[in-house]
C-alpha cells in the first residue's frame, strides 16, 4: 500500500501562534487591535482626563475667588480660644539646686520673651487702655505695645532664673490667636490647685488681667508684629511644697470666653503638673 503525500488543504488558514497574540501580520492587528482602535482609545482617554483636569483647575479657582486673604470666611467653630503655658511643657519637674535640670525651662521663657523686650515693643503703639483697638478700615494693623517688664518678677530682668532657682517658678500664660475676637467684660487668668493644700500665687499684671486693647486681632498678614497679651503667675511653694506634685489649673475668668466645656480640655483653660525638689 503506497504512501499518499500530504498536501495543505487549498483556502485553510495555517494555524495562529503565540505570538500572533503581540503582533498578527496577517491582520496588522498589536494585542489585538488595530493601529486606528489604538489611536482612537487613547484619544478617548486624552479628552476624558483632560476634560477632569479641566473642572478640578476650574472648581479650586472657583474656591479661591471666594477666599480673603486676610481673614478666613468661616471660622464659627473657634468662638473662644485656649490656653497655652511656657516653658512649653505640661510637667515641671526639676531640682531646685541642680541648675542643669531647671535650665531648659530658664532657656525657653527667656527665648520665647525675646520679641517682649522693651526695646522691640517701642516700636509699636501706645494704645488706650480699656478699649478695644478696632481698626477694621486700616489697610496696616496698628500693635499694642506689651512690654516685659510688666511682668515684673517673672519678667527675667530681675531674676534670670524666673523663680525656678529659689523652687518658686514663674509660667506664662497665654490666649491663642482668634481672628476678630473681642471678649466681653474684664477677662483675667485665675489658677487654682486640685489639691488639699493651698497654693499662694502671684499674678503679673496686676490681678493676672488682660486688657482689652489687645483686641481684636486681624490676622498675620495685616496685623504684623502683633504679641499677645501675657499673664505671669509665679508659684509661691513652701519648703512643705516640696517633693509633692502639684496639680494647677489656670482659667480665663470674667468674659464670656468658654472655660469649662469637657469636650476640650484647653478651652479657656490649660491645666499641668510642677514637682519641685530640693
Amino acid at each position: 500500500m503506497s504512501k499518499k503525500s500530504e498536501k495543505p488543504v487549498e483556502g485553510k488558514e495555517p494555524e495562529s501562534s503565540w505570538k500572533d497574540v503581540i503582533y498578527n501580520p496577517r491582520t496588522g492587528q498589536f494585542f489585538g487591535r488595530t493601529a486606528r482602535n489604538w489611536g482612537l482609545i487613547l484619544l478617548f482617554y486624552l479628552v476624558f482626563y483632560g476634560f477632569l483636569a479641566a473642572m478640578f483647575v476650574f472648581t479650586m479657582w472657583a474656591m479661591l475667588q471666594m477666599l480673603n486673604d486676610d481673614t478666613p470666611k468661616y471660622q464659627d467653630r473657634v468662638a473662644s480660644p485656649g490656653l497655652v503655658i511656657r516653658p512649653n511643657t505640661l510637667n515641671i519637674v526639676f531640682n531646685r539646686s541642680e541648675s542643669l535640670e531647671y535650665g531648659q525651662y530658664v532657656q525657653h521663657l527667656e527665648s520665647f520673651l525675646q520679641q517682649y523686650n522693651d526695646s522691640e515693643q517701642a516700636k509699636n503703639d501706645l494704645c488706650m487702655a480699656g478699649q478695644y483697638s478696632e481698626q477694621d478700615e486700616e489697610p496696616q494693623k496698628k500693635v499694642c505695645q506689651f512690654r516685659r517688664s510688666l511682668l515684673h518678677h517673672c519678667s527675667g530682668m530681675e531674676d534670670t532664673t524666673f523663680g525656678y532657682a529659689k523652687g518658686q517658678p514663674c509660667v506664662i500664660v497665654k490666649m491663642n490667636r482668634v481672628i476678630g475676637l473681642k471678649p466681653a467684660g474684664d477677662p483675667y487668668i485665675n489658677c487654682t490647685t486640685k489639691s488639699e493644700k493651698p497654693l499662694q500665687m502671684q499674678y503679673f499684671p496686676h490681678e493676672g488681667t488682660i486688657d482689652r486693647m489687645y483686641f481684636p486681632y486681624y490676622g498675620k498678614k495685616t496685623h504684623k508684629g502683633y504679641v499677645q497679651p501675657l499673664v505671669a503667675v509665679k508659684l509661691l511653694l513652701k519648703k512643705e511644697d516640696y517633693n509633692s506634685e502639684l496639680i494647677v489649673e489656670c482659667k480665663v475668668e470674667g468674659s464670656n470666653l468658654k472655660n469649662n466645656d469637657e469636650r476640650d480640655k484647653f478651652l479657656g483653660r490649660v491645666t499641668f503638673r510642677v514637682l519641685v525638689t530640693e
